[in-house]
């Protein structure tokens, strides 16, 4: 979402907690403000930094905006060591990113709540978007951050503002916007363990009407393990990126934005075996043990090799196009945003993981995703500063999915296409009134509907059963109203007390995966899931506003939650699959502060507290090993998993860094960067002692000098100084290898410290 500052109020507005990190590079992307355009992080009176957000559709100090959302700017994403969509959680603590083998299986949570799906139709509870414009999946946004501008966290249900996707919260992209002068802006970063990246920006004006945004990057990682059948490193990947922004001004009150982007790359897979018992045989064959089947690989905890004798990996490409259009009417702004995006990603896996060429072991998968969207909005913007503000709009949105697959020959055989649609037409609208002084009240809601269909083609089967119903396709459609209450009061200029009651939704959707058959074809779609959430917060200015703090508690219920599990149909027969499981709870407390001691010296620091816990969840599928005395039972074997902690949900997150730019002469500055998270332990899996994960903390230490104006800077990074090993995911494969333990993990990008170097220019 572009988004702007409004410099006549920067004497009254206020340090940013999550920004204050952000002077040395705003500059390069906060054009001349004027509504409806873009803005950025800048400093204040006596180095205060001032922080605008897109969070209520419309340009607000963050300090003002009664919502717990969280800004994050290229400077904190670098002092971090975040360069990829993956690595957000690191600097969000409320956020976790769990990745796969490949990016359309990656789980997205906020507040321990997300959705984990094999099938593309089943989206996520986090929604994404880029520049105001949704992405048609999270692998469209799973990649390198090349040219970002400010990214925004809303926090909690964002459904009435964001529409069905956004029942647990939303992640907002922003990108570089035009200026109205030359800003040239490069950088590059080199590491010891052969990482090398490099991003330009050129913005700047053609004529006094046009301006106009270059970026592009280029990223190369060999990654952090070894294949030890081809020598080589896997789990890295290469990616370009480029994007392309015109911006005309026809007359003072119309403006049209037109930009372009263009992705391409490739991944390559490697999943170590970190545990495996002495008598684990690939699918229970004598013969195929870890030796054999592992050549050279030493199992354990911080194993990074494997034997992979298939390609695994995936490689992808796709573009899109964005129309922004503003146009003044008065002192009313009206907005259109129109975008198209087209991707394509190919997958291939060695799917038993081992160098094994046994008739019964030998299994590899190779699949397409294909996606369109087309997306239509308008919006309807008051003024800022009226006492009564609105934001009205309309929405329009055309997703398609297509998705061939195959793998064998050994076991787990499939062979399968489908295709997967939706259409939503939405109306939303959200009313902040000032009726008192020092008291706001709000009131927002939405209406929308959506249509879902399908085809689904099992092609192994046709084969095998050609007289057999191979061949399925279904449609469906669905209202629903999400609704957000709210109340602040200021009590003073620097305290601000807020609380609000919003509802969350996420549409329904079939679940289509390996498996489908007429059962699951008579079980119909998915049911929309539904969550109410509750929340009071403080947002605080103290010591003349150097120091802010921030603090949100939070509550909320899910009712209908999608999860895998297994479903019993009429008949007494059941299916693994997607389902409406039961109930969900969240709470906690958000805390993010931040201080500027001096113009040298600045300090901050974020922390999540969260208790998830699943309040209805009785068909939850049993882990592999688990036995009836651990509380798998039933025909099927199942569990009950209700008052059961959440996956992915750790107790704690914290992160904190501290910046020290000292005066070094003749127009120059050092650079001394210190960062720290922290993660307590959490599973990956409930109650599966095999995907436990153990609590770490990560420390990251920038050393190097920089010009005053921030014309230029070379820094040498080391990352993970304590060499803390860890986990981005554990995957818990036993049944593979004849119901012994046997895990894998996919390691971080920091599983192991390393070293580097970055330098660029700003001017």
């Amino acid at each position: 979402m572009p988004f702007c500052i409004d410099r006549h109020a920067i004497s009254r507005c206020t340090l940013a907690a999550a920004a204050l990190a952000a002077s040395q590079i705003a500059r390069a992307e906060a054009p001349v403000p004027q509504h409806g355009q873009s803005g950025s992080v800048t400093s204040g009176k006596d180095g205060e930094i001032v922080v605008t957000t897109t969070a209520q559709k419309r340009f607000e100090n963050i300090q003002s905006v009664p919502l717990p959302v969280q800004v994050v700017t290229p400077a904190q994403l670098e002092l971090q060591g975040v360069h990829h969509f993956q690595e957000l959680d690191r600097v969000m603590p409320s956020l976790v990113v769990r990745p796969a083998e490949h990016p359309v299986n990656t789980n997205v949570s906020i507040r321990g709540v997300g959705t984990f799906a094999y099938a593309v139709a089943v989206e996520s509870s986090v929604a994404v978007t880029v520049d105001g414009a949704p992405v048609a999946f999270l692998a469209r946004a799973n990649t390198d951050l090349p040219d970002v501008a400010q990214i925004e966290v809303l926090r909690g249900p964002q459904s009435t503002l964001y529409g069905k996707a956004a029942s647990a919260g939303l992640i907002k992209i922003m990108t570089v916007q035009p200026t109205d002068d030359l800003h040239i802006r490069a950088n590059a970063r080199l590491t010891g363990d052969h990482e090398f990246a490099e991003t330009l920006s050129i913005t700047g004006p053609l004529t006094d009407r046009l301006g106009y945004v270059f970026s592009g990057g280029y990223t190369h990682w060999d990654g952090n393990v070894t294949n030890l059948v081809t020598s080589k490193h896997v789990g890295g990947h290469d990616t370009l990126s480029s994007r392309a922004k015109l911006r005309w001004k026809v007359n003072p009150a119309l403006t049209f934005t037109l930009s372009g982007n263009y992705l391409t790359g490739s991944t390559s897979v490697g999943r170590p075996f970190v545990h495996m018992a002495p008598e684990a045989r690939l699918r229970g064959v004598d013969s195929e043990r870890a030796d054999v089947v592992l050549p050279g690989v030493r199992v354990g905890p911080t194993n990074r090799a494997v034997t992979y004798n298939s390609p695994a990996g995936t490689t992808y490409h796709g573009g899109g196009g964005l129309l922004r259009t503003d146009v003044a009417l008065g002192k009313i702004t009206l907005l259109g945003l129109t975008s198209v995006d087209r991707f394509r990603l190919d997958n291939f896996l060695d799917f038993d993981d081992t160098a094994s060429t046994a008739p019964t072991g030998y299994v590899v998968e190779r699949g397409t995703f294909h996606s369109q969207l087309f997306t239509q909005e308008v919006r309807l913007l008051s003024p800022d500063d009226a006492p009564f503000r609105y934001a009205l709009g309309l929405y329009y949105a055309d997703a398609a999915f297509e998705r061939p697959a195959t793998r064998g020959p050994g076991f787990a055989l499939s062979d399968y296409h489908f295709t997967a649609g939706s259409r939503q037409i939405a109306g939303f609208g959200q009313i902040d009134w000032a009726f008192a002084p020092r008291l706001t009240a709000t009131v927002g809601g939405r209406l929308q509907n959506e249509r879902v269909a399908y085809t689904f083609t099992d092609r192994l089967a046709a084969r095998r059963h050609p007289a057999a119903t191979t061949s399925w396709a279904g449609a469906a459609s669905d209202d629903a109203a999400t609704y957000r209450l709210g109340l602040d009061y200021r009590a003073t200029p620097d305290l601000m007390l807020f609380a609000s009651y919003a509802t969350g939704y996420k549409g329904q959707a079939y679940d289509l995966s390996t498996g489908f058959d007429q059962a699951r074809a008579d079980a119909g779609p998915i049911r929309p899931e539904r969550s109410r959430d509750k929340e009071i917060g403080i947002r605080s200015l103290w010591l003349d506003r150097h120091l802010t703090a921030n603090l949100t508690f939070f509550n909320t219920h899910y009712r209908d939650m999608q999860a895998q599990t297994i479903e019993f149909l009429p008949g007494g027969t059941y299916i693994n699959r997607m389902t409406n499981v039961g109930r969900l709870l969240t709470r906690g407390i958000e805390i993010e502060t931040a201080a500027r001691p001096s113009g040298a010296v600045t300090l901050t620091a974020n922390a999540a507290y969260l208790r998830a816990h699943y309040l209805s969840f009785p068909g939850a599928p049993c882990y592999p090993l688990q036995s009836p005395a651990l509380g798998c039972t039933g025909n099927p074997l199942r569990q009950d998993l209700s008052g059961e902690r959440v996956p992915q949900a750790p107790s704690w997150r914290l992160n904190a860094s501290a910046d020290y730019s000292p005066a070094l002469g003749h127009d120059r500055r050092g650079v001394m960067q210190i960062a720290w998270q922290y993660q307590s332990a959490m599973q990956f899996a409930a109650r599966d002692p095999e995907l436990f994960q153990r609590g770490y903390h990560i420390v990251n230490v920038d050393l190097g000098v920089r010009d005053r104006q921030h014309r230029w800077q070379a820094v040498a990074f080391l990352n993970n100084v304590f060499d803390q090993q860890h986990y981005t995911a554990l995957v818990n494969v036993a049944n593979n290898f004849g119901r012994h333990s046997a895990t894998e993990a996919l390691l971080p990008r920091d599983f192991r410290r390393y070293g580097g170097i970055r330098v660029g220019v700003d001017f």
